[in-house]
């Protein structure tokens, strides 16, 4: 039985999250969230739950410590047991250093994306208000400008989406993320994708690449 421990990487709007839920459909494996992780179990009111929500009522970030014991839970759930997929986690070096204590990682994907046409991406996102349909002024615009097919609501532009929101972001993620890429390239486990292509062109090299990687058959 295969084991199929990956991390993928890139920047915000490269398409990895796209990319993991593709992943998951087709290796039938889970995807894990930190963020999801931390909802549920301040949903649930768990201790942890509870621990981080005090962090964040105050508008703090969760402690690295609360987080990798609620992944560490997570790990060791019956749907793991093949393997999965992590997404936002590992943010940084330290965050990987402390993984590498609960878990050996596989494999790690980096999507490389030219930041032009990633801010081009990002900035062209329109948001319903009403139904959260999410549209690209050039890629896949409304029928109507401003106006929502599914449901008439009105379509807006995330704060988020705004291009200099955009360029902070990216600034940060690649100030956060190089050393973390130099790590898992001297582990030799680190192999780099350039998003150049449709949804489904980026999935055929993710997926030709992920069959080679752990010599699976089509």
């Amino acid at each position: 039985m295969v084991n199929m421990k990956l991390v993928l990487l890139g920047p915000p709007g490269s398409g990895k999250g796209t990319q993991a839920k593709l992943i998951v459909k087709d290796f039938n494996i889970p995807q894990i969230s930190t963020g999801d992780l931390l909802r549920a179990a301040i949903k649930k009111s768990t201790e942890l739950g509870l621990k981080a929500k005090k962090f964040m009522n105050t508008g703090k970030l969760v402690p690295d410590d609360i987080v990798l014991q609620l992944l560490k839970e997570r790990l060791n759930q019956d749907d793991c047991i093949r393997g999965f997929i992590l997404d936002g986690y590992p943010r940084n070096l330290s965050q990987a250093q402390d993984l590498k204590m609960i878990t050996n990682i596989d494999f790690v994907i980096n999507i490389e994306v030219n930041y032009g046409l990633l801010i081009e991406r990002i900035t062209g996102r329109r948001t319903c208000k009403q139904c959260g349909a999410i549209y690209h002024i050039k890629y896949s615009p409304s029928k109507k400008e401003g106006i929502c097919d599914k449901c008439s609501g009105r379509l807006f532009q995330r704060e988020d989406d705004v291009e200099e929101t955009v360029k902070k972001r990216i600034a940060t993620y690649e100030h956060e993320t190089k050393p973390l890429i130099e790590f898992y390239q001297q582990q030799g486990i680190l192999e780099r994708l350039t998003s150049d292509g449709t949804i489904d062109e980026m999935y055929q090299k993710f997926s030709s690449l992920l069959r080679m990687k752990f010599q699976l058959q089509e």
